[in-house]
């Protein structure tokens, strides 16, 4: 799909390398990259490293552009660009562009262009064709506004000036980073209403978490395992001065065993989105019954203890390339 040519030059607009790359590979979540400015305008870089299934994107990779912060603009905005996505061959030293010479019009019914055949997996993957390489792997976008005198909000003298991109946004995996064990001890069990409860904020990597569960009966006949404990991770703000991009976050949920190291636990991974307030986690961590069950030792004075160790997030720099 598309016009694709290796080249030398770097993609001016942006450059997201991501590091153990291996570590996402098959996720279905997209990244979406830190804002960037070309022209007066914000954009991101979304990726779908096993592709965008609602664009035909089964056994590719998916690239696409974004425009946001648009809610400044003037009603019935557009931009109209020439979009150039791309993908480094660290073999050759070189950079697979692709693009299809057609003018992309963002507006408010379209915000987001791109490719959804970007590049085949099993040529991503392919070892002999260097786009992996030391379980790296970098993409990149140039954006070109096209005819800037349609547009009275950006200064043409702007457009008109592309630097090569002097920086790249560099997205690195911590394991069981510094302070990666939160412990929640809730006291006073029986009196918990038919409610969500949440725990206080803890910083692991650059960004805030937290715990959440429901105390009640959750679940139905349906379920394989009916009348469970729940127990999930929510992604909070970030840190100040930190790089917001979706944030992996590779966790294991344990309810503590208070007699015994019998503890149960599960283990949960996901790209957590730059919006704060996103949950993933098991539905099960115990059943009820179990749970009440005061001879197993969950359940005591009343108290039961939630657990979250991260065991692997990741963290998001610019640096200069």
């Amino acid at each position: 799909m598309g016009y694709r040519v290796l080249r030398e030059k770097r993609p001016s607009s942006k450059i997201v390398t991501i590091t153990s790359f291996s570590v996402i590979k098959g996720r279905s979540e997209p990244y979406e990259s830190s804002v960037f400015e070309v022209a007066g305008y914000k954009w991101r870089l979304v990726l779908y490293v096993n592709g965008n299934s609602n664009d035909g994107g089964y056994g590719h990779i998916s690239l696409y552009v974004r425009i946001e912060e648009t809610e400044s603009l003037p009603r019935g905005w557009e931009v109209s660009v020439d979009l150039k996505l791309f993908v480094r061959n660290a073999k050759q030293l070189k950079y697979l562009t692709v693009t299809d010479g057609l003018v992309k019009r963002f507006n408010d019914a379209k915000k987001e262009w791109g490719f959804g055949q970007f590049i085949p997996l099993s040529t991503f993957y392919n070892t002999n064709e260097g786009y992996i390489v030391q379980d790296t792997v970098s993409f990149g976008a140039e954006i070109s506004i096209v005819n800037p005198a349609e547009i009275s909000i950006v200064n043409p003298a702007e457009i008109s000036i592309v630097n090569p991109a002097e920086q790249q946004e560099k997205v690195t995996f911590l394991s069981n980073p510094p302070d990666n064990v939160f412990t929640w001890k809730i006291l006073r069990f029986s009196t918990l209403k038919d409610q969500y409860y949440y725990s206080d904020d803890f910083l692991v990597g650059d960004r805030y978490w937290r715990l959440g569960f429901y105390p009640k009966e959750y679940g139905d006949v349906r379920d394989v395992r009916p009348y469970a404990l729940p127990l999930y991770l929510y992604a909070r703000g970030f840190r100040t001065n930190a790089v917001a991009t979706n944030t992996w976050g590779a966790v294991n949920l344990r309810l503590k065993n208070q007699r015994s190291s019998n503890h149960r636990q599960q283990h949960s991974a996901a790209w957590y989105p730059i919006r704060s307030g996103y949950g993933v986690g098991v539905g099960n961590i115990i059943l009820l019954s179990d749970l009440y069950d005061e001879s197993k030792g969950y359940l005591v004075n009343d108290a039961i203890i939630f657990q979250a160790e991260m065991v692997k997030v990741s963290v998001t720099n610019i640096v200069f390339a």
